[in-house]
């Protein structure tokens, strides 16, 4: 019993486990739930500034074009008092009632319509203020639905987009996008925050024009600190004939912004060849070295020095001398 309790006292006990196992479910819901934040974010932006100032126009064109959509007295010929609906009448077919400011009549179908629909988000929303306002509610439930409208917008904007990079990769579109580039970036205070976001979405969305063969890594900028490149050709040979030895090109990008950097020339002998993709360099790049392949991760090659020393050898009996290669063989007595 006493050498139990030494033991029990001699081990101690792990401290931050709960800490670290709040940190790496963090690292697991953070980059899902992130993705999805940013997806929104831009999905509401979109909504925001594109579709909702489409819709408003295309509404405002409709209503425009439906004659004679309200009165501001009864017209000539018109019922009064029609089934004795809020002093309302009855002309040309259509019934007639007061709208919420009680200075204009619209048709009771619309009324009818917005007062008993909820508004496209399936929620509540309080009754319009106006007899013009009761028209655009109307023509948003009656002819233009959200189930409808994303849809439609999605592939217009798709389409959009697709002509649009079509167009600004020929001459003309290629030399206006340099001129606003250059005079958006001539903006004080503004050139900062647009030339930092279009670094970003060049090297996001556009097609890298230097095609990497792969990931090396070289002791760079001085002997003894290493660094990761893009190997993107064999350089020149005018070099490799001073050296007597094959060349590499190598682009050596910065951090966190890969999309700048410095090209360096060195010996083929001294870069070293890493198991890595280029995204996956890319990632370990833009992280600032947080972000490690799974292949390359220093406890996943201890686990495997370890399961290499715990695998089980074979023993053989020093006193076994008699060769069974021949089946025929027997052991002599």
């Amino acid at each position: 019993m006493e050498s139990n309790s030494k033991k029990a006292k001699s081990t101690p006990p792990r401290s931050g486990g709960s800490r670290r196992a709040v940190l790496r479910g963090l690292g697991i819901v953070l980059p899902p739930l992130l993705t999805i934040v940013v997806l929104i974010w831009a999905w509401n932006t979109i909504e925001n500034y594109v579709l909702r100032p489409i819709e408003s126009g295309v509404q405002h064109a409709i209503v425009w074009t439906i004659p004679d959509k309200t009165f501001s007295n009864r017209p000539t010929g018109a019922i009064a008092n029609s089934n004795g609906k809020n002093n309302g009448f009855l002309y040309n077919g259509t019934e007639y009632v007061l709208g919420p400011t009680g200075r204009r009549y619209l048709p009771d179908y619309v009324k009818k319509l917005v007062d008993d629909q909820s508004d496209y988000f399936g929620t509540y929303s309080p009754p319009p203020v106006s007899a013009n306002a009761y028209w655009h509610r109307y023509v948003q439930l009656k002819y233009m639905p959200r189930w409808q409208v994303v849809p439609i917008f999605v592939c217009v904007f798709t389409i959009v987009l697709y002509f649009l990079g079509r167009l600004f990769t020929l001459g003309m579109g290629r030399w206006f996008v340099k001129g606003f580039d250059h005079a958006i970036l001539s903006i004080p205070v503004v050139n900062k925050v647009y030339g930092s976001v279009k670094q970003v979405t060049d090297f996001a969305f556009s097609e890298r024009e230097i095609e990497f063969n792969r990931v090396v890594a070289i002791q760079y900028p001085r002997e003894g600190i290493w660094s990761l490149g893009f190997v993107t050709g064999d350089s020149m040979r005018e070099i490799a004939e001073a050296t007597g030895e094959q060349m590499l090109s190598v682009l050596m990008p910065t951090s966190p912004m890969p999309m700048t950097g410095f090209t360096v020339t060195v010996k083929k002998s001294e870069a070293i060849d890493l198991n890595l993709t280029v995204d996956e360099a890319i990632q370990f790049v833009v992280s600032c070295g947080v972000v490690v392949p799974n292949q390359q991760r220093v406890d996943t090659m201890i686990s495997d020095q370890k399961s290499e020393t715990r695998a089980p050898t074979a023993i053989v009996p020093s006193n076994v001398n008699e060769d069974f290669s021949d089946p025929t063989s027997q052991p002599q007595s």
